[in-house]
């Protein structure tokens, strides 16, 4: 095997890069210098994958550009993490070296690294980047359902399974399935309810790695129940679940349900349906008046950051304009060669901020909202009236430079190994408050009732929360402004957080960078 191994750099930045990196990186293909020795000789794939890794977020790496080597190891903690053999044979793949290079990021006794990871397939980076539906299940690359199920819980602690969302253009939401709706039998089983363990394993095989499935689903508004046959596809993603205006106190209120950062831009250039989706969204909002907004992202794990400086932008008052969106920090090699990397220290807001007049924003929140979401509602903290209402959110206050990692065999065929997505800076808002990785608390705390349908003012906690705030200026509700239920209290469903595991991306990427450079 060739000593010299060839890592294709796919710079997919959660950040904005300089012109520097791009004249320096005008290769694809970026030589990784492997002086540093080792204990083994890598004769494997999942040797190669290992060392590559390893080189790339401890070491150095060779610019494709300028040819020359550079001491600049791209992980966030490369500092402490000691130096390790990547081809001990304790490291019985690439994952399980991962796993104890991210177990050494340790700050007050805990490990901030939960995020790090490898895709072995390559399909998040056509998921995000161009908005078809990524490759969940195992069994097949004919896609998904598309949708999240969870658990959830009456009063008297019986158990329900309950479709938390479907993307309009899924195959689930094209069948008609929503949020709301419970799954009462998968292929004519009906023993489904919440064991955390046989029960647990065998909803989520049927749901998130089978390519056909049948549910029979008790719809939310109808009470009727029928059965669904399901096949996995792709399709194209449409990030918002639900929209509608309310009025509020007489104040027109803007409301959109997101669950996923997919990219404005894709790969060719040319707008996806995610722009055009929120283009028009917030043309209506903006038509109508709105002076509050309700930004639902209860199960958004994150994405683009492109989509997230988007929705700050149309957010945001028009006097953040030219001021800063967001900083970063790096690692110490990082930060003292800036200039020579490309790395812009800082985002501004552009020029054409701003549109809407609003008095608040109102962001939902659960444990699901993370990276691109919670960088979305922290850039808006220092310019508005920003109020959280719902659960903590996960955490996750850095970011990724994704390498994709490739290798030539004795034939000098290139080989694909994985895309490293290995976490290599934070983010702050413009007042520099960041480091939230036990996530961000709520304004407010709110049930997530899963049973209740998109947009059910009376019977959605959350909305009924952030009404009555519009109206009074307090969340606290009195005897005078009592809630009027519509749902009896045995009827609410709350979920189940983290019941079923959901194979769904948690993190952030920017695209911009790469298209230009390949």
């Amino acid at each position: 095997m060739n000593k010299h191994f060839t890592l294709a750099m796919k710079m997919a930045i959660v950040g904005v890069l300089g012109s520097a990196m791009l004249s320096a990186c005008r290769k694809n293909d970026a030589k990784v210098d492997n002086s540093t020795p080792t204990a083994s000789s890598v004769v494997s794939n999942e040797d190669s994958l290992k060392y590559l890794m390893y080189r790339i977020m401890q070491v150095t790496y060779v610019d494709g550009g300028r040819n020359k080597t550079t001491n600049l190891p791209t992980y966030f903690w490369y500092n402490q993490v000691p130096q390790l053999d990547p081809s001990a044979s304790i490291y019985a793949t690439a994952d399980d070296l991962l796993a104890t290079m991210k177990s050494y990021s340790v700050s007050n006794g805990q490990i901030l690294d939960r995020y790090s990871f490898l895709d072995r397939t390559g399909s998040l980076s056509s998921s995000l980047q161009d908005g078809l539906s990524e490759t969940f299940n195992k069994v097949s690359a004919t896609g998904t359902y598309g949708m999240e199920v969870s658990y959830a819980s009456d009063n008297n602690g019986k158990t329900y399974l309950y479709i938390v969302y479907a993307d309009k253009n899924s195959p689930a939401g094209q069948k008609g399935l929503n949020r709301g709706d419970e799954i009462v039998a998968i292929n004519g089983d009906s023993n489904i309810s919440y064991d955390g363990n046989t029960n647990v394993q065998k909803v989520t095989n049927a749901i998130y790695n089978s390519t056909s499935v049948t549910l029979q689903v008790k719809k939310a508004v109808s009470g009727t129940v029928a059965n669904y046959t399901l096949q996995s596809g792709t399709y194209n993603i449409n990030p918002v679940l639900f929209d509608t205006i309310y009025t509020v106190n007489n104040q027109k209120t803007g409301y959109f349900s997101f669950y996923t950062f997919t990219n404005t831009i894709n790969s060719k250039g040319a707008a996806t349906l995610t722009k055009s989706t929120l283009d028009a969204l917030f043309s209506k909002f903006k038509a109508a008046g709105i002076t509050n907004l309700i930004v639902d992202l209860r199960y958004n794990g994150g994405g683009s950051v492109a989509t997230a400086e988007y929705l700050d932008s149309a957010i945001a008052p028009s006097s953040a304009a030219g001021k800063p969106m967001y900083y970063y920090k790096y690692n110490d090699k990082l930060t003292a060669d800036l200039e020579g990397t490309g790395l812009e220290s800082s985002v501004p807001f552009p020029a054409n901020t701003g549109g809407l007049s609003l008095r608040n924003v109102f962001f939902i929140t659960s444990s699901h909202t993370a990276s691109a979401s919670e960088l979305t509602l922290n850039n808006l903290l220092p310019y508005m009236s920003v109020k959280l209402v719902g659960d903590t959110t996960y955490g996750k206050p850095v970011g990724f430079i994704t390498f994709n990692i490739s290798k030539y065999d004795s034939t000098h065929t290139k080989q694909y190994l994985a895309d490293l997505y290995a976490i290599n800076f934070a983010t702050e808002n413009a007042n520099h408050a960041g480091g939230y990785y036990t996530g961000i608390a709520p304004d407010e705390p709110a049930n997530d009732y899963i049973n209740v349908p998109w947009g059910y003012r009376t019977d959605d906690d959350n909305l009924d929360k952030i009404f009555n705030y519009i109206s009074t200026g307090s969340f606290a509700r009195t005897s005078a402004n009592a809630r009027v239920l519509t749902q009896s209290a045995a009827n609410q469903r709350a979920a189940i957080q983290y019941s079923i595991t959901s194979p769904k991306f948690n993190g952030m990427v920017d695209y911009r960078i790469g298209n230009r450079i390949h």
